[in-house]
């Protein structure tokens, strides 16, 4: 399983270097290094990113449609990088939350799940940043940013060392991808 997990490791490197460009491309890997994550995540005993992982390979088709064929176009054929308006912030909490407690309700009653709090955390905060990517919302760099420190504990505690060293990558290139965003959100104003 090491060997998938390298794998994953090298096309989640691929991913996030698209990701911080704002390359619609992202969005094709974004569809392989699910498939892979979801056989080292079921073999670590994390089920809800395994499941996670699910909704990661539907998300990035819906990402794909929306960044290429948006309504909104202001730039060549894809969605502009924009603020996340305040009107969406309840409704957002209101999915964590129910996301959370539901997945954690689901690993305690139903997996032998040894860290169900901290799956569900990192699960249902997914769930909110891949919608606010899928949408281009510079915020989304933050929520990952969170995402991605607790994952790099999480995975070492299961000792997923080379998706933990991913995952601090991640966290690193969270705070830079927010700045390039910002400074391609405003060339893309202009």
């Amino acid at each position: 399983m090491e060997a998938l997990e390298i794998i994953g490791t090298i096309i989640g490197l691929i991913y996030l270097w698209l990701e911080y460009h704002a390359s619609i491309y992202l969005w094709i890997v974004g569809i392989i290094m699910p498939a892979i994550y979801l056989f080292v995540y079921y073999n670590a005993g994390l089920y809800a990113d395994f499941g996670i992982n699910i909704y990661y390979l539907i998300a990035a088709i819906y990402g794909w449609v929306i960044w290429k064929y948006s309504k909104q176009k202001k730039i060549a054929h894809e969605l502009p990088i924009t603020n996340f308006p305040l009107k969406h912030l309840l409704a957002v909490c209101v999915v964590f939350i129910v996301a959370l407690v539901g997945i954690a309700e689901i690993l305690i009653h139903f997996t032998d799940s040894d860290v169900p709090w901290l799956d569900s955390f990192t699960t249902a905060l997914s769930i909110v940043g891949m919608w606010m990517l899928a949408r281009k919302y510079i915020e989304q760099w933050w929520v990952w940013l969170v995402v991605d420190v607790v994952c790099c504990g999480l995975y070492i505690y299961k000792e997923l060392y080379f998706t933990s060293f991913l995952y601090g990558l991640y966290a690193v290139i969270a705070v830079l991808g927010y700045y390039k965003w910002r400074k391609l959100m405003i060339h893309e104003s202009v």
